[in-house]
């Protein structure tokens, strides 16, 4: 079929105004799971410091009627410490950007703050998670936070060639030779973690090691059934029970995925020095500037409370 003679039709014609949707779509993954899960305290310094202490053994306790009673030495607290980093992202927008009209937000700086301030949490995330050591810092050089692994020494698994850290954030994890991660890993850390005395409640790892975790076999763990009435196919890990004690996993995207992190959320925190904020900066010309700011710390409450499982492959 043809067309009529002389049909004017969207091809002929000019001033069609465009069709452009008032929405930007961007499904960029922003979760920040140990970040969001960590309680805020207020740093005053930027060496933000902290006391851990011990019980000693049990032992035979008995002693003679009327005897004299002699003092006992007595350990002192163990002082700990990291270093605030600093963590800072800045946008610039012409001056020109004031009278446009644009599709999906009304203010180009706006709509950047936004997203940068999105974008440094992932940043925050990946250095909580970084297996990197405290650091002082210079003029010239930036301060930095200890990452989860630089702390965690007491209760490892999977380590067969690697090197664990000190424990006090002054060095990171020595990496050793790959090898698969375990159900018995698993096991291995949460047994170590609970003689110490720890109550890991979440497993965070990468989406690989997920896939693993789902393989795990045992009572209450792992849901794989068909739903008759919805039709679905349900294949998640709810909640890992073992004798010593019941976890949650939670994939991460931001951790080194040879990483698997057996934790006890309440023994970690995140001091602020100087919590997230927008600031106008100077005006140099045509321009407008501004910065999005974070300055903070992890803090290890008590390592002995988490553990991690090292080393595992990750293809």
């Amino acid at each position: 079929m043809a067309q009529p003679a002389n049909l004017l039709d969207s091809y002929d014609l000019a001033g069609i105004r465009e069709d452009l949707s008032d929405m930007i779509y961007n499904i960029d993954p922003e979760e920040t799971p140990f970040y969001t899960s960590c309680a805020k305290v207020k740093a005053t310094n930027t060496l933000h410091e902290w006391q851990t202490d011990a019980l000693r053994a049990s032992a035979d306790n008995a002693h003679l009627e009327g005897d004299d009673t002699v003092a006992e030495a007595r350990a002192a607290t163990t002082r700990l410490g990291s270093y605030t980093q600093i963590f800072k992202n800045s946008v610039t927008v012409s001056g020109t950007d004031s009278g446009l009209s644009k599709a999906g937000r009304a203010r180009e700086m706006a709509y950047q703050i936004l997203k940068v301030g999105k974008e440094q949490k992932l940043d925050i995330e990946k250095a909580l998670f970084a297996n990197q050591a405290k650091s002082a810092g210079s003029s010239a050089t930036p301060r930095r936070l200890a990452g989860a692994p630089a702390w965690l020494t007491t209760n490892v698994g999977n380590n067969a060639d690697g090197s664990d850290p000190t424990g006090d954030g002054t060095d990171a994890r020595t990496d050793g030779t790959q090898t698969a991660f375990t159900q018995a890993d698993t096991d291995t850390v949460l047994q170590s973690c609970w003689n110490a005395g720890g109550k890991p409640d979440t497993v965070m790892l990468s989406s690989f090691q997920m896939d693993v975790a789902l393989g795990f076999v045992g009572n209450n763990n792992q849901q794989a059934t068909i739903s008759a009435d919805g039709k679905k196919v349900i294949n998640a890990m709810a909640v890992y029970v073992t004798p010593w004690g019941q976890v949650t996993f939670k994939p991460t995207r931001e951790n080194r995925s040879r990483d698997v992190f057996v934790m006890q959320s309440d023994m970690w925190c995140v001091a602020n020095l100087r919590p997230t904020k927008s600031e106008a900066l100077a005006k140099t010309g045509d321009n407008e500037k501004r910065q999005v700011l974070t300055e903070l710390t992890l803090v290890c409450k008590n390592e002995k409370a988490s553990g991690i499982v090292a080393d595992c492959s990750t293809s």
